[in-house]
């Protein structure tokens, strides 16, 4: 299964905004450039597009920058992809597990929060495992955790 990035946002301060971008520079154990959530355990946040077609049936005023993540999908499900690696373009991600809605969801758009609540629907987060530098358009897949050391 292939898909696409489709869209890449950049967090300059914690819950501040997000800033839309056409690429970013991903460090290897450390996330995005320029990103408040630098380092850590979450390093980048992945959203679904398919899941915000969705959602905007009964909230059509939710968007995906809402969600506050770092990089919106199109064409791979996230649900239960913790250990698996996501390749976006030449960036490789170690998946690390899913990311819960929180109230800022709620503060952007009423009834966000529940509606990104089931099913992986808010996204998963993960570890950059090499320096890459990735842009809005490039081809998303699952990919081997060989090669890379945790």
């Amino acid at each position: 299964m292939m898909g696409r990035l489709q869209a890449i946002w950049i967090k300059r301060a914690h819950g501040g905004p997000m800033d839309p971008a056409e690429e970013a520079r991903a460090v290897r154990d450390r996330g995005l450039e320029g990103n408040a959530d630098r380092g850590g355990w979450r390093q980048i946040t992945v959203i679904e597009q398919e899941v915000f077609d969705r959602v905007r049936e009964s909230l059509p005023d939710a968007d995906p920058m809402m969600r506050r993540a770092n990089f919106l999908v199109d064409g791979v499900r996230l649900a239960d992809c913790r250990g698996k690696v996501l390749e976006v373009g030449d960036l490789r991600i170690h998946m690390r597990g899913e990311t819960r809605p929180c109230e800022l969801m709620d503060e952007q758009c009423d009834g966000l929060r529940s509606a990104l609540d089931p099913d992986w629907n808010a996204g998963a987060f993960g570890k950059v495992l090499n320096d890459a530098v990735v842009r809005v358009g490039d081809e998303v897949r699952w990919g081997e955790m060989q090669g890379f050391e945790e």
